[in-house]
């Protein structure tokens, strides 16, 4: 993945496009609206994967949300051709938080960094065991999506068109129970305004770049300081005002307001309309985030954000899961195709999101920047996932 951390990825069409693409992939629900024409039916994707045949050597494991079904390696499709080496940084990022099943397994992994790949999936055929994951209804097919870390300018202070601001924590919330709304924070709320007073991490130049924001959870800001000096920093995920997130790419399509879900209709739009009219949509979603300030050294940039098992994300190698069907530190096989990506590979589940529930549900971290914005804005497409776990040590979730 390219980093373009110099380019103005602020303001370019790319940026906001993606922004869109993003909202657009949403599973996220809405509340019931006025009575209004019915949007078009949605476009049925045509099935790209193959229907498998699995050959199970033993019965399924149920767990809260999925099936775990043995099955052998030779179910396990383009386990050979991948490059293993490229998976195991990320691997190595899962073993610093291993859970018990994983810790003498991890010291495995990490004698593995210089072998070859053809070591790697000896090892691997022999200490691991592979379980196709399904539904608890019994079905194998999902849904893959992808997220990246925008890379955007902002000022410390306030002026010359930096006018949106990244705020921490609020004083005196705790994280739980409901706060105030997306409206009542950016409409200057008393409430709200004296709990966020002095709580402003940089500022930002549009609205609709701070919801990016607000939607991947992190971003990289190439940051002028007040004395001119340009920094590079990352607004990481801190918590949220409890609300509901609702897709302002859906409150678009419901009110007819674009006919189609395409970047130049929905562009046409924003261009077309008063800067109210564009807060109107942005309000839409009262889901609000809050950031914390982290240093971006030269050796990090190289690396993700920490997902929710609390290590580094690695490009094209990490996925969120829900939890309930995928413990973290999990390594899973993925098997994807569809327009944008296809790729049978080597993952590891590290982190989640809230429009990622189901057995078989995946966000793919495509990376930062531009390029991989692009990616994950095209990305909705089958799947199918293997989940690896040690010979001989207890399933998770109680199971046997």
């Amino acid at each position: 993945m390219s980093t373009p951390l110099h380019r103005r990825v602020l303001a370019p069409l790319a940026a906001v496009a993606v922004a869109f693409s993003v909202l657009l992939l949403s599973a996220c629900s809405t509340a019931p609206e006025p009575p209004q024409p019915a949007p078009a039916q949605p476009v049925v994707r045509p099935r790209a994967l193959p229907v498998l045949t699995p050959h199970p050597l033993g019965p399924s494991v149920p767990g809260p949300t999925a099936l775990w079904t043995p099955v052998p390696w030779a179910d396990v499709p383009g386990f050979e051709q991948d490059e293993l080496g490229a998976a195991w940084p990320a691997w190595m990022h899962s073993c610093a938080r291993p859970a018990p099943a994983w810790r003498v397994v991890c010291s495995e992994v990490a004698g593995l960094q210089t072998a070859d790949d053809a070591t790697r999936r000896d090892w691997m055929r022999r200490s691991l065991q592979p379980y196709l994951v399904r539904t608890l209804e019994g079905k194998d097919l999902g849904l893959l999506t992808a997220y990246y870390e925008p890379v955007m300018r902002a000022r410390r202070l306030r002026g010359g068109g930096f006018e949106v601001p990244l705020y921490r924590l609020p004083s005196g919330y705790s994280g739980q129970g409901v706060w105030f709304s997306r409206a009542q924070i950016d409409s200057g709320h008393p409430g709200a305004a004296s709990a966020l007073s002095g709580k402003e991490i940089a500022w930002l130049e549009n609205p609709v770049d701070a919801m990016v924001l607000h939607i991947q959870g992190s971003g990289r800001l190439i940051l002028q300081e007040p004395n001119g000096d340009i920094r590079h920093l990352r607004a990481a995920f801190a918590g949220t005002n409890n609300h509901p997130y609702k897709s302002i790419g859906r409150w678009l399509l419901e009110r007819r307001l674009i006919k189609d879900a395409s970047w130049p209709g929905i562009k046409a739009w924003v261009d077309a309309n008063p800067p109210e009219r564009v807060q109107e949509m942005l309000w839409s979603n009262p889901r609000y985030v809050f950031f914390r300030e982290e240093t971006l050294p030269v050796q990090e940039q190289h690396v993700g954000p920490r997902g929710a098992q609390g290590v580094p994300l690695t490009p094209g190698r990490s996925i969120a899961v829900d939890r309930r069907s995928i413990p973290y530190g999990t390594p899973v096989w993925l098997m994807t195709a569809g327009p944008t990506l296809n790729t049978k590979r080597l993952v590891l589940a590290q982190d989640t999101g809230s429009a990622i529930t189901g057995a078989v549900r995946a966000d793919y971290f495509a990376g930062w920047g531009e390029e991989a914005g692009q990616l994950a804005g095209r990305v909705k497409q089958d799947l199918y996932m293997w989940a690896f776990w040690p010979k001989g040590a207890p399933l998770p979730y109680g199971a046997q």
